[in-house]
């Protein structure tokens, strides 16, 4: 009776040909939908994550004192380029101010303002910090001392483009005149609506900071460590650390909060798709009800019974669930091979990312497997329970 399991569930299942390959067919597609969805978040969140690190520096490291400011030390740059775990360091300068463009009545111009917050910085240092080309082809300007790099949408948000002049209003009242040098864009609101870069001794001139900083950048080698890292760090200077991490905290939650959203939403797939492995082994326990009887008569136990249909629940999950798995692997790897094109004025990306993690597919597969298993049992406990006399009557 060893082979007669299988053997049966097999039979059920080419003997119900079309209902097999339909149910196989929905269970494939759930899975495959739920691979692809899954990669393409994950692909949303890599590319989201990476560009906004070309604009933010994995650590910062600011003072404790109340004034927010500290000597500019060199030695301190050397001790901090040192450690193990850093690739560079960068001094700058942290202030806020309104950044507004003039009105002209001459060209019809109205005057447009919005708040900024200014990082003094040295571009050929953040260079090694942060990867913006708009900071390098600034770098002439930024030598003469009188250029001003805007995120992209404040930029839009002003009215600006290169080569305009714009007003720096501090709160003290005090103002500044920069000449736009470059624009740049990372896909992340809460950088390219807010952060402007300025001459790192003009900036400390305009907010009487000579020879004071208000922190160092860092680049790390693993930016996922960056927490770890700075706290490190930050003990062993006696300095304030912020990761990245930390700064964008709520991003990232927002970030996991989708991927769940659409893993519980895209799942419901396959939870319709194991119904039908559910209404398949109904009907076949039905049709199959005479064969069952006798099947007990001549010795099968009830636990074999349950274990044909439930075997049958499984074979059909598993089918579907594999070939559900190499087409959404395959969708994945064939959008990774021949990008799909985004329109680059509307997204920060310009073409659809893609990124195939293997533990996602693990779980997709295993849960597929496992709500299709779980779907046969309540047929194949109807099967066990049937009474060979009471049929065969």
């Amino acid at each position: 009776m060893g082979a007669l399991v299988p053997f049966l569930a097999w039979r059920h299942v080419r003997s119900r040909a079309l209902q097999s390959a339909l149910t196989v067919g929905g269970v494939a597609v759930g899975v495959a939908v739920l691979i692809v969805a899954l990669s393409l978040t994950n692909g949303f969140v890599d590319e989201l994550v990476s560009s906004t690190l070309r604009a933010t520096p994995h650590v910062s490291l600011q003072p404790w004192s109340a004034d927010g400011s500290l000597p500019a030390d060199d030695a301190l740059l050397r001790m901090l380029t040192d450690e193990p775990e850093v690739l560079a360091v960068a001094p700058f300068v942290a202030g806020q101010a309104l950044v507004a463009r003039r009105a002209s009545a001459s060209l019809g111009i109205s005057a447009r303002q919005g708040y900024a917050q200014l990082l003094g910085i040295d571009p050929e240092a953040h260079a090694r910090v942060l990867d913006l080309p708009a900071l390098s082809l600034a770098a002439g300007a930024f030598a003469q001392q009188d250029g001003i790099v805007l995120g992209s949408s404040l930029a839009a948000q002003l009215g600006v483009i290169d080569g305009d002049e714009v007003v720096l209003r501090e709160i003290g009242g005090r103002t500044l005149t920069l000449r736009v040098a470059g624009t740049f864009r990372v896909g992340n609101e809460l950088i390219d609506a807010v952060v402007a870069y300025v001459p790192l001794e003009r900036l400390q001139a305009y907010l009487d900071l000579e020879d004071r900083w208000s922190g160092v950048h860092v680049r790390l080698l693993d930016a996922t460590g960056a927490s770890a890292a700075g706290e490190r760090l930050g003990d062993r200077y006696s300095l304030r650390p912020t990761s990245w991490e930390r700064l964008f905290s709520g991003l990232l939650q927002q970030l996991r909060l989708q991927k769940a959203v659409i893993s519980v939403v895209v799942f419901l797939i396959v939870l319709v798709a194991a119904m039908g492995i559910a209404n398949v082994l109904v009907l076949a326990v039905a049709e199959k009800t005479g064969e069952i009887a006798v099947l007990r008569t001549l010795g099968a136990s009830a636990r074999q019974v349950m274990a044909v249909f439930t075997l049958e629940g499984a074979l059909l999950g598993g089918l579907g669930t594999a070939l559900g798995a190499l087409l959404g692997t395959g969708v994945a790897a064939y959008f990774r091979w021949q990008p799909y094109p985004l329109p680059g004025d509307l997204y920060f990306i310009t073409q659809l990312p893609v990124e195939v993690q293997a533990f996602d597919v693990a779980w997709v597969c295993a849960v597929s497997l496992a709500t299709s298993v779980l779907a046969s049992l309540l047929p194949a406990r109807r099967a066990a329970g049937l009474r060979p006399a009471e049929v065969l009557r």
